[in-house]
């Protein structure tokens, strides 16, 4: 099943039987948002839901009725631009300034795996 935009329009003349209704949807498994219109009582409904469940649930609360069911595509995933290679630090084998004497071990910090001393 994919997602679905349901908009529904309801009845809601007291902000209880609102909150019944907003309460009643939210249970459903599978949804996703619900946003509503207090002004012009439409309900949207957002998710992978059976919309005439949540219709027959609603018209237990107060009159409901189905205006538009639409599907919902996914959003487009953007390619995530690369991001540069981390540091590598190659330590040089010279001492300076004392070339003879080494009194610093030499670790080999590339990805081969391999420290030496």
């Amino acid at each position: 099943m994919t997602a679905q935009k349901s908009v529904l329009q309801l009845s809601v003349h007291e902000e209880g039987i609102r909150k019944k209704a907003w309460v009643a949807v939210s249970r459903f498994s599978g949804v996703t948002s619900i946003e509503m219109d207090d002004k012009t009582g439409k309900m949207t409904v957002v998710g992978e839901v059976d919309v005439p469940r949540i219709v027959k649930k609603l018209r237990k609360i107060c009159s409901a009725e189905l205006v538009t069911v639409e599907v919902v595509k996914p959003p487009e995933k953007k390619p995530e631009p690369k991001k540069p290679d981390d540091f590598v630090a190659y330590p040089f084998s010279i001492n300076y300034p004392y070339p003879y004497h080494s009194y610093y071990p030499t670790y080999c910090y590339c990805n081969c795996g391999e420290a030496t001393k």
